[in-house]
């Protein structure tokens, strides 16, 4: 029953994390829905570490590269979805293209969805924990 409880726990902090997103794009104040595209980073992520995952020998302790390839992609996935408001919010021109608010809120729900997503994969990966790493 714990681990039903460790779904729901991720499955609220992931709605926390989209309530930061939606915040950051839907104020009044902010009104500007191009932070909204950090979504497609946090479907782009868990791809390279699924690949790793699947290819995985299983000798030894050791990583392969492709797994070490797999960790870099993912690196560079997660650290493009904090850069992109960032660098939005920082863009040389009269008026930025979104507001320092709503990139700080954005930057805050990538903090928590990236939680979530690593949460989900540690839990998939505990051994005693077999109920749903069929993933």
């Amino acid at each position: 029953m714990a681990g039903v409880k460790t779904l729901i726990g991720l499955t609220f902090l992931a709605t926390l994390g989209f309530l930061f997103l939606f915040l950051g794009c839907a104020l009044p104040a902010y009104n500007n829905w191009y932070p909204f595209f950090v979504v497609i980073f946090y479907f782009l992520s868990p791809i390279p570490t699924l690949i790793g995952q699947r290819s995985s020998n299983g000798i030894g302790s050791g990583s392969s590269p492709l797994e070490e390839l797999c960790h870099f992609l993912t690196a560079g996935i997660v650290l493009s979805a904090f850069a992109l408001p960032i660098i939005l919010a920082r863009a040389p021109s009269a008026a930025p293209t979104i507001e320092p608010g709503a990139a700080g809120l954005v930057v805050t729900g990538n903090i928590i969805i990236f939680t979530t997503i690593f949460g989900f994969f540690f839990l998939n990966n505990r051994e005693d924990f077999s109920d749903y790493s069929a993933w």
